[in-house]
């Protein structure tokens, strides 16, 4: 699946990973050396990330219902928390950089797509 910033037309990842059980959204990325770019974690339902125990930094964009972005934060280190977004139903997990170099804001709509289209 391809993750598209839809209102800016561009692609955050080729590679996405969907984290939509109990134990998935647990072990998230733990335990993974690294973030490699073109991937990406989305975590459903999600209103709060840590990055506790991880080996790398994040970015992290939480999404409303609808898709739309509410918050980004970039190049988020290991062993932080970010407070909890009551209007977040998931949220997605990038390589840091990910982005600044998709050019996503705040209030963008983001897609999932099939690589076969």
């Amino acid at each position: 699946m391809r993750l598209v910033n839809q209102t800016k037309g561009t692609i955050l990842a080729e590679n996405v990973f969907l984290a939509n059980s109990f134990l998935k959204r647990i072990k998230g990325l733990l335990g993974r050396a690294s973030f490699n770019k073109g991937e990406a974690l989305i975590i459903k339902p999600c209103n709060s990330i840590h990055t506790f125990f991880m080996r790398f930094p994040i970015d992290i964009l939480f999404l409303d219902k609808k898709n739309k972005v509410i918050q980004a934060f970039s190049g988020v280190k290991p062993f932080k928390l970010t407070k909890i977004y009551l209007q977040a139903e998931h949220a997605v997990e990038l390589p840091s950089g990910a982005i600044k170099d998709s050019l996503t804001n705040i209030g963008d709509t983001l897609v999932l797509m099939s690589n076969l289209a």
